[in-house]
């Protein structure tokens, strides 16, 4: 299976050139600059123009309009999944490969979908199935592509709940634009694929994983 992962386009996506087509399209989070609606309306006509038979997308802590209390939440919903599959501690089997995604990571700020470092993240990570697959959060595990310049900010308990994570094919997230990369360890794959730099400029290129 080829998987195609992005993150991080802050509704510049019409800018990432050469897409490489493949079995899934993942979109690790941060669609919009500020949560705004029509922001996922334009993001929604650029994906449905893409050829990838499936598309997946999970929200970021810019996409304030996905969460609970945001009276649009619903209507984005229902836009997402006109084009995509959208997953929020939530999984969907392709091709018999299970895919699970979530849009949680460590407070900072008051940005969406933050929850403080120990109990509270947790028990969302928690909830992640044992056999799965394809982990797509939108932040990182701690100290795999998660530095910036306050250092290596990723998720402890992320990491620490991935260890039961036995049958883990690939890790596909974003959130920290200057861990743009990948990297392999112990047949995993884990995939920060920010399209946008530090400067949020979107010249990074989308990452393809083989599994």
């Amino acid at each position: 299976m080829k998987i195609v992962a992005i993150s991080d386009t802050h509704t510049m996506e019409r800018s990432i050139r050469d897409i490489p087509d493949g079995d899934v399209l993942i979109h690790a989070g941060d669609i919009t600059g500020n949560g705004q609606s029509w922001q996922i309306i334009e993001f929604c006509n650029w994906i449905k123009e893409l050829p990838h038979k499936h598309k997946i997308v999970i929200a970021g802590n810019h996409d304030s309009c996905f969460e609970k209390d945001n009276k649009n939440r619903n209507v984005v919903i229902d836009y997402i999944n006109n084009v995509a599959t959208y997953l929020e501690d939530s999984e969907i089997i392709i091709d018999g490969i299970k895919f699970y995604g979530s849009p949680w990571q460590p407070e900072f700020c008051n940005w969406s979908f933050n929850l403080p470092r120990g109990k509270a993240l947790k028990e969302k990570w928690d909830l992640i199935p044992l056999d799965t697959q394809v982990l797509i959060t939108h932040g990182p595990p701690a100290n795999i592509l998660d530095w910036c310049p306050g250092g290596n900010v990723g998720c402890l308990d992320l990491k620490i709940a991935m260890q039961n994570l036995v049958n883990l094919k690939a890790h596909i997230f974003g959130h920290i634009h200057e861990g743009y990369g990948i990297e392999v360890i112990g047949g995993t794959t884990y995939a920060n694929a920010s399209i946008c730099n530090d400067k949020y400029n979107p010249i990074n290129k989308p990452i393809v994983v083989e599994i």
